[in-house]
């Protein structure tokens, strides 16, 4: 049964499925080579043809689409009816078969113990208030040496935003700790597909600690294979501008898993 955050973030997704913001748009033109890249720039993930994936919380027709091409069994599972919706489209376009199923990440009960060889979540995990209630969901489903990828916020650059230069660089502001965040402006802008602007309320969110994360993987017997900022920014570009801003503050961090106890 979903509670209020669930039911809350569940409709703000929906809202921006039916925007066309950027992570609801399903990928339409993967190869082997992009699809592989899209999931695993890093080399970790091995050859995953007829291996049971599940993709968590993570609908839009993309990593879906990634993993299938690629020849893996796919699962995906998400709040959302439009992210749903979009990871059927790409099922269509490409001719696979998918299971989608609509749900909370925090509550996988209706999986069976060890049905996946992978878990893969995309930037999702900062949408509820403690990733420990997730950790021990995927350690649950997931089969012995299994692998789980996982993308968060950076917590130390959380809150930040490129708008807040001051002329000589982006200060940190808030406490640093667990908890969900206040933003001055909850509102996503964002250009859709025909350049338009929108402006739309994004999910409820939450600001996990390193400590409470990374201790939070080991408790469940997981070994971490290695941890990825995002370095995609241009530091040459104008202050003030997001590509310069992620330059000098990487939002997201991924890490690759090992279910090994």
């Amino acid at each position: 049964m979903l509670d209020d955050l669930a039911h809350t973030n569940r409709q703000r997704w929906n809202n921006l499925a039916q925007a066309g913001v950027a992570y609801t748009r399903p990928f339409l033109d993967l190869d082997a080579e992009r699809a592989r890249q899209e999931l695993d720039p890093f080399g970790v993930m091995g050859d995953v043809r007829a291996r049971d994936v599940l993709v968590l919380a993570g609908g839009g027709g993309q990593q879906s689409a990634a993993f299938a091409v690629l020849g893996a069994r796919v699962t995906v599972l998400d709040l959302s009816d439009g992210q749903l919706e979009n990871d059927r489209r790409a099922a269509a376009h490409y001719g696979y078969a998918l299971r989608a199923e609509q749900g909370d990440m925090r509550d996988l009960s209706h999986f069976p113990p060890h049905s996946f060889d992978i878990v893969f979540q995309p930037y999702s995990i900062n949408f509820v208030p403690d990733p420990r209630v997730v950790f021990a969901q995927v350690a649950r489903v997931l089969r012995p040496s299994g692998l789980y990828r996982v993308d968060f916020a950076n917590p130390f650059t959380m809150n930040q935003e490129e708008k807040d230069w001051n002329g000589s660089g982006y200060p940190l502001r808030g406490t640093y700790q667990d908890g969900e965040l206040e933003f001055s402006d909850p509102d996503w802008e964002f250009l859709d597909g025909e350049g338009q602007v929108h402006r739309v309320t994004g999910p409820r969110e939450f600001r996990h600690t390193l400590s409470r994360f990374v201790n939070g993987l080991i408790t469940q017997g997981f070994s971490l294979l290695g941890i990825w900022e995002e370095l995609s920014g241009d530091p040459g570009a104008p202050p003030g501008s997001w590509e310069h801003y992620i330059s000098v503050a990487p939002p997201y961090l991924k890490i690759w898993a090992r279910k090994t106890g």
